[in-house]
């Protein structure tokens, strides 16, 4: 089985769908206009908008159904949270059991209205996970042509390997920006450039503190970002975006936004190349000191 993550460089995140308040006309027409600018894969997770996001994407593209061989499904699993919708859940837990997981595929196809996710993710590491019990999980749902490609998120170095030695994994999907630089430093993205595997980025403008954050850290780095976007001629997002793609992994972005221009911002930082005095100067705006 192929390694290679096969998704679009910028993929459209989807968690807040639920709060856009659009039409599935709206939603059929963004979606549409993603893939128009090469965003042709779309992020999802079962749980994302109270277990609602992915059956309002899902009614969107029953509008559009010839969009599906354009686009790549993204979903993840195995986080349960107390809701109307799930009774049996008394409190939020995480179930990575073939029963879930199986469960939860079946789920998301039914509500996105297709027939397979192009990549599945663990949502988030389980301290009961069995490796070989999830690794059978997946190849059985590779079989029944329901899932093509399976990886992690918010995964340790450790977690990544225990499952990757029983079963092939294509990317581990972490946050990743300025102010959360964890993964440049505890070998998360050291094992990722050591197996050639891509990383995809949540939360890459720090759920918007690098743009509008009030906070002294946050504040630091828009000082940078503003100055040294000037210099460039883009917006500091865009080089927020390029901040992370100069990383010899080229990470995918995983944008959270409903605006078509964050979709530009991000694909306008695909062409931005940092040198490596830039690319430390907002690590350090990010770290609040000079490296070591």
């Amino acid at each position: 089985m192929s390694t290679t993550l096969k998704v679009s460089p910028v993929v459209a995140g989807c968690w807040r769908m639920a709060e856009w308040g659009w039409s599935a006309l709206e939603t059929a027409r963004w979606i549409g206009q993603a893939i128009e600018r090469g965003v042709t894969s779309f992020d999802h997770a079962e749980v994302y908008g109270g277990y609602q996001c992915e059956a309002l994407f899902g009614a969107a593209l029953a509008l559009a159904p010839e969009l599906r061989p354009h686009m790549q499904l993204v979903s993840k699993c195995g986080i349960q949270l107390v809701h109307s919708s799930r009774p049996g859940h008394r409190l939020k837990a995480y179930d990575t059991s073939a029963a879930h997981i199986a469960a939860s595929v079946d789920n998301s196809l039914r509500a996105l209205g297709t027939d397979h996710l192009d990549l599945l993710l663990i949502h988030r590491p389980d301290a009961l996970l069995d490796a070989a019990e999830v690794a059978a999980t997946f190849g059985r749902l590779r079989t029944a042509g329901k899932v093509r490609a399976f990886g992690v998120s918010n995964f340790t170095p450790t977690q990544f390997d225990l499952l990757n030695t029983h079963v092939q994994l294509v990317t581990n999907q972490i946050e990743l920006n300025p102010l959360q630089r964890a993964p440049l430093h505890d070998g998360t993205l050291d094992q990722l450039q050591q197996h050639g595997l891509v990383p995809m980025i949540w939360s890459p403008l720090a759920g918007g503190r690098l743009l509008k954050g009030d906070d002294d850290d946050a504040r630091r780095v828009q000082g940078v970002l503003d100055r040294l976007a000037q210099a460039h001629g883009v917006s500091p997002a865009t080089l927020a975006y390029a901040w992370l793609r100069r990383h010899p992994t080229r990470p995918v972005l995983v944008t959270g936004s409903r605006r078509l221009e964050a979709l530009d911002d991000a694909l306008a930082g695909l062409k931005l190349d940092l040198d490596r005095q830039t690319w430390y100067e907002i690590w350090q705006a990010g770290a609040g000191h000079e490296v070591a």
